[in-house]
């Protein structure tokens, strides 16, 4: 038991541990992709001096082409379906370097928004009668090997506002949907927060068609509305294009252009949707994309750092590292080849993570679901010792990212992707769970009351995915974590060094296998809030070189936990259960393979300090290592902020019965032999 001043008590339930660990298995970071000339500027000798220094033992590679709609050319060599064209649907080659590589712009996208560089745009709204998009082949029974019905394929349209709406206009492309609904959502504040729940039909939803472009009349006087889904559920699997004679080609659903608006009573059409190739567009986002596209489409400004550059860089430390599979945007053939390359290549290669946020994407479970299947049966026939796992959720604070297909069915996103998973008796192949894990939004907001309430949020998403049907049968890992995922103050200021010391701490005795800290390699300052609170999840500061000239505060706080509350390259640490009176502190403890019991502890007072005592009590003299703003203070300067104070922790060895001071907005290490 720890006793502290101001009637404050931490209890440490030391005799049965709540979870165990391997430090060299536990703690990592992540690298990911970035700009053009990114991967040459950060894997140099210095910086990644400096980023081993920090004493990770775990490395995890995060696929930016995922979440920006694109292919991923893992290899830039390889083969095209249709290699006389070189278009179609593409496969890196198993042979060969691995250099840096880049995504591919789909030229039949369907989302207007995306979550990398959001620079692109919907086809189905572009106003180009030539472009189309393009649902998702592998979507289709021909590869799923089920029913059409149970993966309908949709078109969401957000008007921004409330527009009255009673009629649509269909431009098809091939293949066509031979039957489709329309339904309507009244308001909401977007799918940014939120997909609309309460659809309703129009008088008239229900519609078959030849392919031909027309209008639907849907009632006979306007609707107020701001959302429409169009459910596309039976396809004429066809396409009309000489020499095509790919069966993805045939496959889906595609639209050239998309109308909605008002018919008036002399059959005049009034449009309400946005046409334009940019953002301008009216916003629609749609189920899945085609990954087909041409050699003409490689996007430069989205460059992935080379596996040979990774594994070279030592980044890995000797151990298998993390490895991604794009999916909703690739095929399973080219990600089996990137395993198998990897494999051949002697790599160390032992768990791949299955796409990348796909419920940020707005992609229905059932969807991943059928798409996890496919890639995974083809990555085990060419890897059959690997583990798969995912779906690194984006969020897993409210699980509302998806589009309820059926009515009144409120199960959650992980609920019917474990119920899917279970449907197909492929339960088995799901052999551990990530998720990534940034808390705040508004980094914006005073960083203190939002530490204070951090346990309690992480502790109630827990027992939502505990209460979903997840079990900790598998292990579970926090894929990427930060204070926010949007640039801040607080993540490069002391904020940020509690913030992850907490979320490691917690989220070990909770029962967590493994956490990777996002921002490992040095970065610039952002303000993407515009609130001027400049700052980024970045362990290091770059140069206009790339390189690493400071470190933030986040640095220091990894180092205390890999090398001094645990004991580095040991064997299995024992979690203990700690209970607290202070709602501001909180205490993390462990017994280490050498005797000795260490104690992380966060206090989140800012002004708050207090003297500590500790039982049982030590058998000798205890560590004590400090961080706090006595070490380093954050001058704020826009993008030129720097720090103004940037020391190590403090280190102290006190006698038995020696005071232990524990200073206000700070991280300490407790570390002692226990008493007989």
């Amino acid at each position: 038991m720890i006793l502290l001043a101001a009637a404050v008590t931490i209890t440490i339930h030391a005799a049965q541990p709540v979870n165990t660990f391997v430090p060299d298995r536990t703690f990592g970071a992540g690298v990911d992709g970035g700009d053009s000339g990114g991967a040459g500027r950060t894997f140099t000798p210095h910086n990644i001096q400096r980023m081993r220094s920090a004493g990770f033992s775990m490395l995890t590679y995060r696929l930016r082409t995922e979440l920006g709609v694109e292919a991923w050319h893992w290899n830039p060599r390889g083969t095209w379906s249709d290699a006389s064209r070189n278009e179609g649907y593409w496969t890196s080659s198993v042979a060969g370097p691995l250099p840096d590589s880049y995504g591919d712009r789909l030229p039949r996208r369907g989302s207007t928004t995306d979550m990398a560089n959001n620079d692109g745009f919907s086809r189905i709204d572009d106003g180009n009668a030539r472009t189309f998009w393009k649902s998702n082949p592998y979507l289709d029974a021909a590869f799923t090997h089920e029913s059409n019905d149970l993966h309908p394929q949709w078109i969401f349209v957000d008007f921004g506002r409330p527009l009255r709406i009673n009629a649509i206009r269909i431009a098809w492309g091939e293949p066509y949907a031979t039957r489709y609904e329309v339904d309507y959502a009244a308001g909401g504040t977007g799918p940014s927060d939120e997909m609309p729940k309460d659809w309703m039909p129009f008088p008239r939803h229900a519609f078959t068609s030849s392919g031909a472009r027309r209008i639907d009349r849907l009632s006979t006087s306007a609707v107020a509305l701001r959302y429409i889904r169009i459910l596309l559920t039976e396809s004429c699997r066809c396409r009309r294009t000489p020499g095509t004679s790919d069966i993805r080609d045939r496959v889906g659903y595609a639209v050239r252009e998309l109308g909605a608006g008002v018919v008036d009573a002399r059959g005049r059409f009034a449009d309400r949707i946005r046409h334009a190739p940019s953002r301008r567009q009216t916003k629609v986002l749609v189920s899945s994309t085609d990954p087909w596209h041409t050699s003409h489409d490689v996007d430069h400004d989205t460059e992935q750092p080379g596996f040979d550059r990774v594994f070279a860089s030592g980044l890995t430390e000797g151990r298998p590292m993390l490895v991604p599979v794009g999916v909703l945007y690739d095929t399973p053939q080219n990600a089996a080849a990137e395993i198998a390359s990897l494999l051949a290549r002697g790599d160390p290669i032992r768990e791949v993570e299955v796409g990348e946020e796909p419920d940020g994407q707005y992609v229905t479970p059932e969807d991943y679901g059928a798409l996890y299947v496919e890639f995974v049966d083809a990555i085990r026939a060419v890897a059959p010792s690997v583990k798969f796992g995912g779906p690194s959720f984006q969020t897993t604070e409210a699980e509302s990212f998806t589009m309820p297909i059926v009515r009144g069915d409120e199960r959650t996103w992980l609920r019917r992707f474990l119920d899917y998973l279970a449907r197909r008796g492929r339960t088995a192949d799901f052999e551990f769970f990530s998720f990534e894990w940034y808390p705040f939004d508004n980094g914006c907001a005073p960083a203190p009351p939002q530490l204070a309430r951090h346990p309690a949020i992480l502790r109630r998403v827990i027992e939502r995915l505990e209460s979903d049907g997840l079990t900790q049968r598998i292990p579970w890992y926090i894929t990427e974590y930060g204070y926010s995922a949007h640039s801040a103050r607080a993540e490069v200021d002391i904020d940020g060094a509690l913030m992850n010391a907490d979320i490691v701490g917690l989220f070990l005795t909770l029962g967590g296998t493994r956490a990777y800290l996002y921002g490992f390699t040095p970065s610039d300052l952002m303000d993407e809030l515009d609130c001027d609170s400049w700052g980024d999840n970045a362990m290091f500061l770059a140069d206009d070189d790339g390189d690493a000239f400071t470190n933030t505060a986040i640095y220091w706080a990894a180092r205390m936990i890999d090398q001094e509350w645990v004991e580095p390259g040991s064997g299995e640490h024992a979690v203990f259960a700690v209970d607290s009176s202070a709602p501001l502190v909180a205490a993390y403890a462990v017994r280490r393979p050498d005797g000795k019991l260490a104690v992380l502890i966060i206090n989140k007072d800012p002004k708050g300090e207090s003297s500590i005592t500790i039982d049982p009590k030590p058998a000798g003299a205890v560590d004590v290592i400090r961080y706090s703003r006595e070490q380093y203070r954050w001058h704020a300067n826009g993008e030129n902020g720097r720090p103004a104070r940037n020391d190590p922790p403090q280190r102290e060895r006190l006698a038995a019965g020696v005071p232990i001071v524990l200073l206000p907005y700070s991280v300490t290490v407790v570390r002692y032999d226990p008493a007989p």
